[in-house]
């Protein structure tokens, strides 16, 4: 009897543990499911479970800046955001964009092809190597360097020291000779290429070929519409004109005898306004002045190169004046026509148009585009 109730109580008592057994792995499951239901309704991938087409995320609203409210949520954000760094003096500026062209180039004019150097390079290692490759050209060929402290390009040349880790190598494609031809931007751009690959650099940008020689093409075909020099002569009367008054009266008027053979009326700036030359072949120079006579004299405005151009044209006509009452000549056109108050007043006025022309097109008479432009 004690036997077979010790025998109920453990069966009993198996039971009831193995009851409680399956109620926690029934809970657990119960709990897991629930967990899971959860997880997929509040989580949403994107990547692997994208928003069908067409449909937007609920209470998707972008905030709407006004008045008091986008001062103030503007200020939080500026308080939020980490300041940018700043650019102490003599620190690196840490920029790792390409800078733009240099500020004295023009894209219309100048094929400028950007060089960036991993390690900085100096410049003395530079000069020879670009010197080999582009020698040839014809065009005018300039080099920078950018100062990564100042934030500025530098002009580069055969003394300059430093290094730097981005240069900028520019072939001037227009001068008074014309515009470059396929053979010389190509030649350029090949040269370029092989400095920046012997010192292992990468060119960063190079003008796309057809846009550079198009560009070339325009401008150098409104240069020839303005390239306008204006000539007048003081010719003898009778006898010739003597070299030893012909400098007087030059000098006289604040002109001064040039490596040229022509004396030069020049502004503030030492640049020339016009010139003075020996209307026979035979230049003027200092050591044959007292010896020399001609029948004929030239004075000479070149029309892109001065930015007052009228004002400079009045001075060569006083200067043609006074000379030829003294020397007993005649101011006479190319064509030995005199030149009298109405052909001088046409003259101004076609001086005034050239020049509003090239302004409005940013080559202004006289500035530093235009003296690139039309300097021989």
């Amino acid at each position: 009897m004690d036997s077979e109730l010790q025998i109920a109580l453990v069966g009993l008592g198996v039971a009831a543990v193995v009851g409680i057994v399956a109620y926690n792995k029934w809970q657990e499951r119960k709990h897991s499911r629930h967990a899971e239901k959860t997880f997929r309704r509040d989580t949403h991938d994107v990547l692997l479970d994208p928003s069908p087409a067409g449909k937007r995320p609920k209470d998707r609203r972008e905030p709407i800046l006004n008045g008091d409210d986008e001062r103030e949520s503007a200020s939080a954000i500026a308080e939020a955001a980490p300041a940018a760094p700043v650019a102490m003096p003599g620190q690196a500026s840490g920029r790792h964009k390409t800078p733009g062209i240099p500020e004295s180039l023009d894209a219309r004019v100048d094929c400028a092809i950007l060089i960036e150097s991993i390690e900085a390079l100096e410049v003395p290692r530079l000069w020879p190597v670009q010197h080999e490759q582009l020698q040839g050209l014809d065009k005018a060929i300039r080099w920078f360097g950018f100062d990564d402290r100042e934030n500025v390009w530098r002009a580069l040349d055969a003394h300059s020291a430093g290094a730097y880790h981005w240069f900028c190598a520019s072939m001037q494609m227009v001068d008074r000779r014309g515009a470059i031809s396929e053979q010389q931007f190509q030649q350029f751009s090949d040269a370029v290429q092989l400095v920046a690959d012997q010192f292992l650099a990468v060119p960063a940008n190079v003008p796309v070929r057809a846009n550079a020689l198009a560009s070339a093409s325009e401008v150098d075909s409104f240069c020839a519409s303005v390239d306008i020099q204006v000539g007048i002569n003081i010719v003898t009367d009778g006898e010739a004109f003597q070299g030893t008054k012909i400098r007087a009266l030059a000098e006289a008027g604040g002109l001064s005898l040039g490596d040229d053979g022509a004396f030069h009326a020049l502004d503030d700036d030492g640049r020339t306004l016009f010139t003075l030359s020996n209307l026979e072949p035979s230049l003027f120079a200092a050591t044959e002045m007292r010896n020399l006579s001609t029948h004929g004299l030239t004075l000479l405005l070149d029309v892109p190169l001065v930015s007052d151009g009228v004002g400079s044209f009045d001075r060569m006509m006083r200067q043609a004046k006074q000379m030829a009452d003294t020397l007993h000549g005649v101011v006479v056109d190319d064509n030995r026509s005199p030149i009298g108050p109405e052909a001088a007043q046409l003259i101004r006025n076609q001086i005034r148009q050239f020049q509003a022309e090239m302004a409005n097109r940013k080559m202004p008479a006289g500035g530093p585009l235009s003296i690139r432009l039309f300097s021989a």
